[in-house]
């Protein structure tokens, strides 16, 4: 992308960021007040847009710190922790949806956690460079990043979300599940390693020659594709491979974390919860797939959008008064940038990210930032929440 398209770029940024920072903060300026007195075209442009982006960046990242900040200490056995909700997305490769999280997020104090595919950091043409464990080179079940100029978006919103605190972590690369064997729940730890190493390797190049931002030491965590894996094979290669968290597991309920110990280091698991939907009256997995799964056979009918956006608005928030009414495990809540059957299951969770997030003891947190929570908490007392009875059910 040249200078021009590096404008254009930043002007979509500035739009979209400031637009809503500047309630947050009185010293964001608007984007008019950014750019005011700027030639369109001018050397000066590139300048005044990206200083316009560090104020308002700085201030949302100071407004979300603020949010976490008083529930960063060690607590007390019997007192209650904060509902700690934890909005994840697979795939992380769509600008218009990193557009909109990121604005929702800005003016609801949250936090949320991208899943990266690492082949959207390559370009179709660059397809040979990726062999999956198991597969002939350039396979993938997701395809690649598009165009050149597509991955220099994706790069740019990466960067963005890293600079607001959003985390980054891995969804792999293939995307390779029960179908298209070798899949996940087949590999072998060294396949797992093999499948991060290339990961990692991508983000590198993408570091080197794009301008990525996100650090292989951001990288601390991940999803699994189709939530599959042998859990003795893929933990040990995650561990090797410097990852602290999976969240990945299918779990009864909403329940605390748990560490797993591995000869490379401890793996935290935080589970996928599968919980009660109250207009289906039975149990489902609270990820967007599988709840489009339950309610038509994940077949595409945007004239049901309205629908399915209620009955997983609705899952949502039964399973957030559930558990902070309960044992206040904190509430993954796993979706993907689509817009599947007419974008139903993108407005559900948008509108949930934008009216859970300040609710009272409420924090819309990284997963990371979970983790630093629990370290400083006395060992007994992480059990003693661990213990108490799932959410959800």
């Amino acid at each position: 992308m040249g200078g021009s398209g590096r404008v254009t770029t930043l002007f979509a940024v500035v739009v979209a960021v400031l637009a809503l920072l500047v309630i947050l903060d009185d010293r964001a300026p608007s984007p008019a007040a950014a750019l005011a007195g700027v030639e369109p075209g001018s050397p000066a442009v590139a300048s005044s847009v990206e200083a316009a982006v560090e104020a308002a960046v700085e201030a949302a990242v100071e407004t979300a710190d603020a949010r976490i900040a008083p529930y960063l200490r060690r607590y007390a056995p019997g007192e209650r922790p904060p509902q700690f909700v934890l909005f994840s997305f697979d795939g992380a490769g769509s600008h218009e949806h990193w557009a909109r999280v990121r604005e929702i997020s800005a003016r609801s104090e949250a936090r949320v956690t991208g899943f990266l595919s690492g082949t959207y950091l390559l370009t179709d043409d660059q397809s040979a460079q990726y062999t999956g464990p198991g597969h002939r080179p350039g396979q993938s079940s997701i395809g690649y990043g598009g165009t050149a100029a597509d991955v220099r978006t994706l790069v740019e919103d990466l960067n963005l979300a890293r600079d607001l605190g959003h985390e980054i972590g891995t969804h792999y690369n293939g995307h390779f599940c029960v179908g298209s064997a070798p899949s996940g729940r087949d590999w072998s730890q060294s396949m797992w390693a093999d499948e991060l190493g290339s990961f990692r390797g991508f983000v590198e190049s993408a570091r080197v020659n794009l301008g990525l931002r996100v650090e292989q030491g951001d990288i601390r965590g991940g999803r699994t594709p189709c939530l599959e894996g042998d859990w003795a094979q893929a933990f040990p290669a995650m561990a090797a491979a410097g990852l602290r968290y999976d969240t990945s597991r299918v779990t009864r309920g909403i329940t605390w974390p748990t560490d797993h110990a591995t000869p490379a280091g401890t793996v935290r698991e935080y589970g996928m919860p599968t919980v009660t939907v109250p207009a289906l009256g039975r149990k489902v997995v609270l990820m967007d797939y599988n709840l489009w799964y339950v309610l038509n056979g994940a077949r595409d009918q945007p004239a049901r959008a309205a629908e399915f956006e209620q009955v997983t608005l609705g899952a949502y928030r039964a399973a957030y008064e559930s558990a902070a009414t309960g044992n206040r495990a904190p509430l993954v809540v796993g979706n993907h940038f689509n817009d599947w059957s007419g974008g139903g299951f993108s407005r559900a969770v948008e509108q949930f990210l934008g009216e859970v997030c300040l609710r009272p003891e409420t924090v819309c947190a990284t997963y990371s930032q979970v983790n630093a929570f629990l370290d400083l908490q006395d060992p007994a007392v992480v059990d003693g929440w661990r213990a108490e009875a799932p959410s959800g059910l």
